[in-house]
């Protein structure tokens, strides 16, 4: 037998040869991956090596990696260098994000007849006409001619019917609640008692501040008239910075919100949400009698974001203020850059549909990776489940 292999082995092509080595390398590769990943799996089980790993990782959480401290005086200087451009390229992006400011300024100034249009049309100020109330669905949306022509038909059918029903409704009833209901960011400040007041919001308004004046904007939400309170335009403003701080010039990474100040609103008597009466009995230590008190607390509500708290001359805050103005910044931020700008895609929920659709796309391929490391698992001769 021993011969005729030798044969057979004479008589193979050098090409088979090399396969057969290939796939012998490969078993071996194989079994070495294998004996490794076994060996790993042991020491992943003994606590000791595990404590010892962990003692490690805490020891390397937050420290620099040491190859600073080891480089030449003369590259340590270079460095100090660099980083002095570094300070100067944050000085630049400063002045980039103030050019930026007024660019905001002037487009808003062009955006604004477009807004008040639109505010028009909500408030039954301005009636649009035929040619301005066409809209053409999107490719995917279109119908067929005969559908189109059936649906129009029905619709218009229906249109009648509640005209014999009921008097036409008036501009967008409600536009400016809907967009509030419609955006968790918003909805979350929203309290059953605020939708009465907010069905009277007509519009939001964005003011940039003056040429040459600290950098700022305010939020305006006016009103028409109700029965909550006498004011027509409830105001927030929030104060900006964009320059480097001296102590810490590395961390500026834009503009930021420096401070935010609201407005007093004139309730009408018994129409303030952001308080509530609540009554608490008293006992008597020495008599043992029983009172009730009535006293003023302070409310969940919308309208507490025109209440924001006020930042002390040293900027030290507690962690509950920070807290409030942390959320209060974003929530000002979000109103000014997509819900002003884009308040109908709110209203019809296009815009709230694309933010999911991106949230979606990361959960997906978080999904995928997860089916990967599943698969890479399964595959895995040593994986223990158990472990």
């Amino acid at each position: 037998m021993a011969d005729i292999d030798n044969k057979d082995q004479a008589e193979m092509d050098p090409a088979d040869m090399e396969d057969v080595e290939e796939v012998e390398e490969e078993e071996t590769g194989e079994d070495e991956n294998s004996k490794a990943r076994q060996l790993t799996v042991q020491m992943m089980q003994n606590p000791q090596i595990l404590a010892a790993l962990q003692e490690r990782l805490d020891g390397l959480n937050g420290s620099p990696s040491g190859y600073m401290e080891s480089l030449p005086k003369v590259v340590k200087r270079r460095v100090n260098a660099l980083k002095n451009l570094q300070v100067k390229c944050a000085h630049i992006e400063a002045k980039f994000y103030e050019e930026v400011h007024e660019l905001e300024r002037k487009y808003a100034a062009l955006y604004q007849p477009l807004f008040d249009k639109r505010s028009d049309i909500v408030k039954a100020a301005y009636e649009p006409t035929d040619e301005e109330c066409e809209w053409k669905a999107d490719e995917e949306e279109e119908l067929t001619v005969s559908k189109q022509d059936e649906m129009k038909e029905k619709a218009k059918l229906e249109e009648e019917k509640k005209d014999e029903e009921k008097e036409d409704p008036k501009g967008i009833p409600e536009f400016w609640l809907t967009v509030f209901k419609n955006v968790d960011l918003l909805s979350d400040m929203l309290q059953e008692h605020d939708e009465p007041i907010l069905k009277h919001l007509q519009d939001i308004k964005v003011k940039f501040s003056d040429p040459g004046q600290p950098m700022s904007f305010t939020l305006e939400f006016h009103f028409e008239a109700n029965d909550f309170f006498t004011n027509t335009v409830l105001t927030k403003t929030y104060k900006m910075r964009s320059e480097p701080d001296e102590n810490d010039p590395f961390s500026f990474d834009g503009p930021e919100i420096m401070c935010c100040t609201g407005c007093t609103i004139d309730w009408t008597k018994g129409k303030n949400v952001t308080l509530k009466t609540i009554k608490k009995k008293q006992k008597h230590k020495g008599r043992g009698t029983v009172r009730t008190v009535t006293k003023t607390v302070p409310n969940d509500s919308f309208f507490n974001f025109f209440a924001p708290p006020e930042v002390p001359e040293n900027g030290e805050l507690d962690e509950d203020s920070e807290a409030v103005l942390a959320a209060d910044f974003e929530i000002g931020h979000f109103i000014r850059e997509r819900i002003v700008p884009r308040a109908v895609l709110y209203f019809t929920g296009e815009a709230i549909e694309d933010d999911d659709d991106d949230y979606d796309e990361e959960g997906e391929e978080a999904d995928d990776e997860e089916g990967e490391e599943e698969a890479d698992e399964e595959n895995d001769p040593d994986y223990d489940p158990k472990v």
